[in-house]
């Protein structure tokens, strides 16, 4: 490096009379002529391959609002779990400290008792009268007598001073003086009655295992795990940054000789755990982008993946914004990780129970509380985790068998060809628009939420997706639009969300090259605990194990944890947040009546969007208004609903909103009822029927 020096901590030779554990610093390098010029662009420092990087100010973990509040979240919270700790066992520590008190005042009566009978000089007057030297003994039991009649006097008048004190305190002053004469004697007494294995206030908490970590030992490590030689100097491993703490762990940039390398790192990751007397899932090595030699290691003091993070913060059930990240859970660091879903499909992948499904279906509820996002979700697999979306989904199906409204292969393959049909037709309409309402060609959130342009943002959440590649005939043409769809479709605002426990080996001929195409056309990944290195790299995308990221070492007792390739820059090691199946009835529930107020409500949800295609809405609406000119929805629906029971039975006021607007009528206010209410004019139904 040629604005640094580089050091090369080694150990030293077997016959160096020097002890094994001395640290040697050796200069490599000359020092450069004149400091390095850092490279600026605007704000930015560009750090050259060759050039020291400059360390963090603030740790990392505490340059977000999220962060700090986390660790002081963390500390508040061990504060408020001791506090109650010790206030439930308070009585019995008083308990304790009156007893080992007496035995204190017993202890100090003692002492005293061997301080006024010179009690240390017997051992000599003891010696004395065993040889036999009578005038020792009496030059001993003279010096003894003075220092007996000197101490008598010293310790009589403390004992006055005291049994003074005591007796005018009782006399004259109040008994509440008694407390913190007490509270200031009983622990001095305590402390000398009792044993020093035996305290009185026991901790709390449980203290961590914890190893210190420093140079030496991430070097003799590095050398027990076969990546590199002390004593070659050629084969000797480097630090590039100085050891230092990073949140719960510590960090260093590890250099490794020539020809090793991060996969080498990787291999010998249980081995750099063993040496550094460490479990495995808190060792975290990360790429650096300087060299392919160089990694950064981060050795957590606890595990950090033992942790659970908790409950979802969508409990809250506050409407969403998709075009914000969606709070998916905390990272090795404690750190909040947030996933962008816009203009993203997003693959996860996992060995079964191990958490997939809930953390698809994290992503899922997100989406379901933005009221102005169309959800369209399938499940071959029939589990109950998905069945509740059916409050808000604009298509759904659930399983391979036929039901009342058809199969849900058919049902899926329905609503693929009208999303490809919508994203090709959107792509049209958007390269069309005037810059003033479309600056830069693509959707933006103000086009999204405007129902004249009936571009929402939508979301395909296929779970199990690959059982749909498995099908016979009907996957042929399923493949082909799911391939279409992960590749072309998130610039248009369709995020496809899929699952899978077997990301690989699927299918035969064209339709297995569409699966593959399909996996790989994903720009963000997350994988759970999988079985192996090769699983986790289909899952994570290719070149994920020579970064440094496998899911095959996370392990099986850590539900809900993966890593998250694709979404940033870092690759976090992510604990997921937890919301089960009546934490999410509770969130779609919500998500729904957010809906009805919006009046976005559409397809399955709203009523059924295959037996709208049935029907004319727009006759039917006609068919309805009689002789007024302006209806309210909610009395349009009552109206449909008893004229045409067979096809409008149970219709809400929402849902005849939602459909007429997507046919181009026009919403309005109406009075009505005593209430100004949105409704639609005769006149507009007309022109939309006319136009149609």
């Amino acid at each position: 490096m040629p604005d640094d020096r580089e050091y090369l901590l080694a150990l030293p030779d077997d016959d160096d009379p020097a002890p094994l554990d001395t640290s040697y610093e050796v200069a490599l390098d000359d020092e450069p002529e004149g400091a390095p010029v850092p490279v600026h662009d605007g704000e930015a420092l560009a750090v050259l391959p060759d050039q020291a990087a400059r360390l963090p100010v603030i740790p990392e973990h505490l340059q977000t609002l999220a962060g700090v509040r986390s660790a002081v979240a963390a500390r508040a919270a061990d504060a408020a779990h001791g506090g109650a700790y010790h206030a439930v066992r308070s009585p019995w520590y008083l308990l304790l400290a009156v007893l080992w008190a007496a035995v204190g005042a017993l202890r100090v009566a003692g002492r005293l008792w061997r301080y006024v009978f010179v009690g240390e000089q017997g051992v000599l007057r003891s010696q004395a009268v065993a040889a036999g030297d009578s005038r020792e003994y009496r030059a001993l039991q003279g010096d003894w007598r003075r220092t007996h009649d000197y101490r008598k006097v010293v310790v009589g008048i403390i004992a006055f001073t005291v049994a003074l004190a005591l007796a005018l305190l009782a006399r004259a002053a109040p008994w509440w003086w008694w407390i913190p004469l007490a509270a200031a004697a009983l622990p001095a007494l305590a402390r000398i009655g009792r044993p020093e294995h035996m305290p009185i206030i026991t901790p709390s908490m449980t203290v961590p295992r914890h190893r210190l970590i420093n140079a030496d030992k991430v070097l003799n490590a590095y050398y027990k795990a076969k990546l590199g030689d002390p004593v070659k100097p050629d084969e000797q491993v480097t630090f590039g940054s100085p050891m230092s703490r990073d949140g719960d762990g510590s960090r260093v940039t590890v250099d490794l000789p020539a020809p090793l390398g991060l996969e080498d790192a990787m291999k010998a990751k249980p081995g750099i755990a063993s040496g550094l007397d460490v479990s495995l899932s808190q060792v975290f090595i990360h790429r650096d982008p300087t060299s392919y030699r160089r990694h950064v290691l981060w050795v957590a003091d606890r595990d950090p993946l033992a942790v659970p993070v908790g409950r979802t913060p969508l409990l809250a059930c506050k409407p969403t914004d998709i075009w914000k990240p969606a709070p998916l859970g905390l990272d090795e660091r404690g750190q909040l990780v947030s996933l962008e879903l816009m203009w993203q499909s997003v693959l996860v992948g996992a060995l079964p129970r191990q958490g997939k499904t809930f953390a698809a279906r994290l992503l899922g509820l997100y989406a379901a509380l933005d009221p102005y996002t169309k959800l369209h979700v399938f499940d071959p697999s029939g589990k109950p985790d998905w069945r509740k979306f059916a409050l808000v989904a604009d298509s759904c199906a659930f399983g391979l068998t036929p039901t009342r409204e058809g199969l849900p292969p058919e049902i899926l393959l329905e609503t693929l060809k009208e999303i490809k049909e919508d994203v090709q037709d959107r792509y049209e309409r958007l390269s069309m628009m005037p810059t003033s309402i479309c600056p830069e060609g693509k959707l933006t959130r103000e086009i999204a939420r405007d129902p004249r342009y009936g571009m929402p943002v939508r979301v395909l959440l296929l779970d199990e997706f690959q059982e749909y590649f498995d099908l016979g005939s009907i996957s042929k043409d399923i493949a082909g639009l799911l391939v279409f769809l992960t590749k072309v479709a998130p610039g248009a605002g369709v995020i496809v969300i899929d699952a899978t426990q077997k990301p690989s080996g699927i299918g035969k001929g064209e339709v297995g090259t569409a699966f593959t195409s399909a996996r790989d056309n994903h720009q963000v990944r997350f994988s759970l605990r999988t079985s192996s290195y090769s699983v986790s790299e289909a899952v994570l995308g290719q070149g994920a194990y020579g970064e440094g990221l496998d899911s095959s070492t996370l392990l099986p007792e850590y539900k809900g944890v993966g890593i998250l390739r694709g979404a940033s820059d870092r690759s976090p090691t992510v604990r997921t947040y937890l919301a089960d199946s009546e934490d999410a009835e509770k969130i779609l529930l919500a998500a729904r009546a957010h809906r009805e107020r919006a009046g976005t409500l559409s397809g399955t949800a709203a009523g059924g969007e295959r037996d709208r295609e049935q029907r004319d809405v727009l006759a039917d609406v006609l068919a309805v208004f009689g002789g007024d000119v302006k209806l309210q929805w909610g009395i349009l629906a009552g109206r449909l609903g008893g004229t045409f029971p067979d096809r409008w039975a149970g219709v809400t006021g929402d849902a005849v909103s939602q459909q007429c607007r997507d046919l181009g009528v026009r919403s309005s206010q109406v009075w009505g009822g005593g209430r100004n209410l949105q409704g639609c004019a005769r006149a507009d139904v007309e022109d939309a029927r006319a136009s149609s």
